[in-house]
Order: C-alpha cells, then sequence, then structure tokens
C-alpha cells in the first residue's frame, strides 16, 4: 500500500506541475503585447478611448441632425409654397366668381411660386382684363400670365 500512495503522490505532483507550467504559459503568451504599462494606466488609456468614441459619435449625431434640419426646413419651404399656391388658386377662383361678368366662365387657374396662369375663355376683352386685374390683386401672386381666348360672339 505504501507504493500506492507513494505513486498518488507523484501523480498529483505532476498533475500540479504540469497545471502550473500551463498557466505560466498561458499568461506568456497574454502578455506578449509586452505592454509595460501599470494597471491604473492601462485603465486612463481604456477611459481616454473611450471619451475618444463618445466624442466622435457626438459629432457623427451632430452632423446628421444638421443635415436632417436642412431636409426638414427644405420641405417645410415647400410645403409653405405649396400652401400659398394652393391658397392663391381658391383667392383668384372666389375673386372670378364673385365677378358677375366672370362667374358664368370656365377659367382655369394655377400657380407654381407665386407666378399665375389663366386658362380658358373670357366672354370679352375687358373681361379678359378684369380677370387679370383680380389675380393680379390676390395677396402672394408675383405675376399673372393670362392666357385667355375672346369667345367669339355669333
Amino acid at each position: 500500500m505504501k507504493k500506492g500512495r507513494m505513486m498518488n503522490r507523484i501523480t498529483t505532483s505532476r498533475a500540479a506541475q504540469i497545471g502550473a507550467l500551463a498557466l505560466v504559459a498561458a499568461l506568456a503568451a497574454c502578455s506578449k503585447h509586452d505592454d509595460q504599462r501599470t494597471a491604473g494606466q492601462k485603465l486612463d488609456g481604456a477611459i481616454a478611448d473611450a471619451k475618444q468614441a463618445g466624442t466622435e459619435a457626438k459629432a457623427d449625431a451632430r452632423q446628421a441632425m444638421d443635415k436632417a434640419e436642412v431636409k426638414l426646413k427644405d420641405a417645410t419651404a415647400a410645403a409653405s409654397e405649396a400652401a400659398t399656391d394652393a391658397t392663391i388658386v381658391t383667392k383668384i377662383n372666389a375673386a372670378l366668381m364673385a365677378d358677375d361678368r366672370l362667374k358664368a366662365t370656365k377659367i382655369d387657374v394655377r400657380a407654381e411660386d407665386g407666378r399665375v396662369t389663366l386658362t380658358g375663355t373670357a366672354p370679352d376683352a375687358g373681361s379678359q382684363a378684369r380677370a387679370t386685374t383680380l389675380a393680379s390683386a390676390v395677396n402672394g401672386v408675383r405675376s399673372v400670365d393670362n392666357q385667355l381666348v375672346v369667345a367669339r360672339n355669333g
């Protein structure tokens, strides 16, 4: 029995030595970078890296927000112009309908960026000129292109 215990001690001792050698080899492999910094210095470096990454992310986010803001302003301006043009058309149509000589006529009113185009038929030259006057009086109208044709009598 003494021999069995002796063999067990040698095996256990050898296993401990092999384990210790494996641990040393693993630690040696991990420190191949030959980093001579202390743990505190490594932590400071990691913190600095994280701060830099945060700063870069913040700059990227700011840039994305600036682009979004420009797009929003452009979209708002386009929507505002469309609303303004629609308002212009509505007001001109109302003015034409309120005029005794023009209310029975079919005049198509289009507006783009405040530039109004009138198409259709006017009963006479005076009514044709009156349509231009009424359209020009609407707030926001920059110009009027009167393409109305005077109807032939007879």
